[in-house]
């Protein structure tokens, strides 16, 4: 009596398996991100307003971009100086909160999500909460102030403190940032620290010598997520000034947010956009093209330690 073997499933069905489970990521990347992306490198060459008739103008809203619209330069600027406070601050921050989360004490869950709250609250919900806080005759801000004497400025109609105020806001959200920190912590082996223990460093030189070393290819994915995240903000500002006071917060997402919707500028507005997404892109590149002096992995030896 003869056996019947079963044939294996043909060599091109089982290549095309794994493709057919990450299909509805590849049409969702496609259909939501990549053809989005392209579109709008088309649409920054015309003249397109949402409603009425599309021309192409060639360079045009690049060319009026760089020499014919001031606010261009003002948004650019503004965003800047807050990316300049903003990425270190937010880095820190969140490093420190880490640490003194990835301490053994009781009740550590328990800050880790108080902590990490702030990161799911809705925007506009955090920008009310800081309209609140910062409000110059009744805000909480001010009243603790008081409290040691001090007398609070008129946080979000001062052009001095509404940019620092914004920064502040901005720290509030940075959960995600932490909880990626303590990762990192977590996964540094505890020997090291008791080698060094015994070698007699103390604990700014255990900081200094191995945490940091350990947590830099931590430390280089959120610097180069947050100063993504500087570039792109946008809700706090819109909801809590405007753009005001006198245009001290008048971010460069809001510039290009309000040519796209307020003015019907989608061309300019996309041109406005890539030139964002350039900036950011080389600045991405100079962070990993400085990494290799500063960022180590773990198995990996320097040039200038062999031998």
């Amino acid at each position: 009596m003869e056996t019947k073997v079963k044939r294996p499933t043909s060599l091109r069905l089982q290549k095309t398996i794994p493709y057919l489970f990450i299909m509805p990521w590849i049409i969702g990347f496609i259909a939501f991100t990549l053809g989005p992306l392209i579109f709008s490198l088309i649409i920054s060459f015309y003249d397109w307003p949402i409603v009425g008739d599309k021309t192409f103008v060639g360079l045009a809203n690049f060319k009026e971009m760089f020499t014919d619209d001031p606010l261009f330069y003002t948004s650019l600027e503004v965003t800047v100086k807050f990316a300049i406070l903003f990425v270190p601050l937010n880095i820190i921050i969140a490093l420190l909160l880490a640490m003194l989360l990835n301490k053994n004490v009781k009740g550590s869950g328990l800050f880790r999500t108080a902590f990490y709250l702030p990161s799911v609250i809705s925007g506009v919900a955090l920008a009310m909460i800081w309209a609140w806080v910062y409000d110059g005759e009744y805000g909480i801000l001010n009243y603790f102030l008081s409290l040691v004497g001090i007398e609070g400025p008129n946080w979000l109609n001062d052009p001095t403190w509404a940019p620092i105020a914004m920064v502040i806001a901005s720290l509030w959200g940075q959960g995600t940032m932490m909880l990626i920190f303590l990762a990192g912590l977590k996964n540094i082996p505890k020997d090291l620290y008791e080698a060094s223990a015994i070698d007699g460093a103390g604990k700014v030189a255990q900081f200094f010598k191995i945490t940091i070393p350990m947590l830099s290819p931590t430390i280089l994915f959120n610097l180069i997520t947050t100063i993504i995240s500087a570039f792109q903000q946008l809700t706090l500002a819109l909801v809590l000034t405007g753009g005001g006071p006198l245009n001290s917060t008048y971010f460069y997402a809001m510039y290009m947010y309000e040519n796209a919707f307020k003015f019907s500028k989608m061309g300019y507005a996309s041109a406005n956009a890539w030139f964002m997404f350039i900036v950011v892109l080389l600045l991405t590149m100079l962070v990993f093209k400085s990494s290799s002096a500063w960022v180590y992995y773990e198995g990996e030896m320097k040039a200038g330690q062999k031998g």
